[in-house]
């Protein structure tokens, strides 16, 4: 029996802890049907939901999320105010974690799966880091109350430049963690990203969830899956593209450190609705076999 589900592309949207329930979806899918697309194009924290199935360490970066966020600690920390950091706690703990998840075995084996474009947002030369982030979240948060907020390009507006990194050409793992830091750069929760010197924001601000890529190679007859996070608000489907979504809200907070309750039941979700979409396949396959 053969699959009739198989996809050329697989895209992963932004959602901040939302994003837990994509890391459910593919593990439970890929266990059950084969999953090789030609790559993955990934933005914001489902870059690293991505990054950690590629590598093959979902379980244990999940672990070590779930066992943080159960200690129930609070995302301001008023106390950093006197060290002159930020007292917004998300950016320098997902940092932290990202850096201690992923090293050197964990880079090879992304290098070994199929690429992952890191989907990011570049500043103009003129526009310092800080303008562009004020700018760029005012003008996301402006198109959030203008429309559904299913397809955000709020960033396009205000010059920012769609920038894809592959995880191929990644030279060692702090470029990896540079990268994933960058792509989910909304500030004043996450710093201004840098990678290789160059400043970014978060990929979401021009294309979210990354329709750009997949576009590309639709047109050409390629057949991808969208992962979006946001529940009962789809994107738009198109001729070659299945677009995924949960099955039931995920009431998660985006940038909550604490809320074990809530990235756990994103994760399960995730789980169930994956499950489902490859029995609906194997299923498919069953009927033309």
């Amino acid at each position: 029996m053969t699959s009739t589900s198989s996809f050329d592309a697989v895209g992963l949207a932004g959602g901040g802890n939302r994003c837990y329930w994509q890391s459910g979806f593919l593990k439970a899918y890929s266990e059950h049907q084969p999953l090789s697309p030609r790559f993955y194009v990934s933005v914001s924290a489902g870059a690293y939901h991505g990054a950690m199935f590629l590598a093959g360490v979902g379980d244990r970066v999940r672990a070590s999320a779930f066992a943080f966020a159960e200690k129930g600690q609070r995302g301001v920390d008023w106390r950093a105010l006197k060290r002159r950091e930020s007292p917004l706690v998300v950016g320098s703990l997902f940092r932290q974690l990202l850096a201690s998840e992923f090293g050197d075995e964990e880079l090879k084996a992304l290098k070994a799966a199929p690429p992952m474009l890191i989907q990011l947002s570049g500043l103009p030369d003129w526009m310092p880091g800080a303008l562009g982030a004020l700018g760029s979240i005012g003008a996301y948060q402006m198109e959030k109350l203008l429309t559904d907020g299913t397809h955000s390009k709020a960033g396009l507006r205000m010059k920012l430049r769609p920038t894809w990194i592959s995880t191929h050409n990644l030279d060692y793992p702090g470029e990896l963690v540079d990268a994933l830091m960058a792509t989910s750069s909304v500030p004043p929760f996450m710093p201004v990203g840098r990678v290789r010197g160059r400043a970014y924001l978060d990929g979401g601000l021009v294309d979210n969830p990354p329709l750009m890529k997949l576009t590309e190679v639709e047109t050409k007859g390629w057949k991808t899956l969208l992962l979006t996070t946001r529940y009962g608000r789809k994107p738009l489907s198109a001729e070659n593209r299945v677009v995924v979504g949960p099955s039931e809200d995920i009431p998660v907070s985006k940038f909550a450190v604490g809320d074990a309750a809530g990235i756990r039941h994103a994760y399960e979700v995730g789980l169930r609705d994956g499950l489902a979409f490859a029995r609906q396949g194997l299923a498919a396959a069953n009927s033309v076999s």
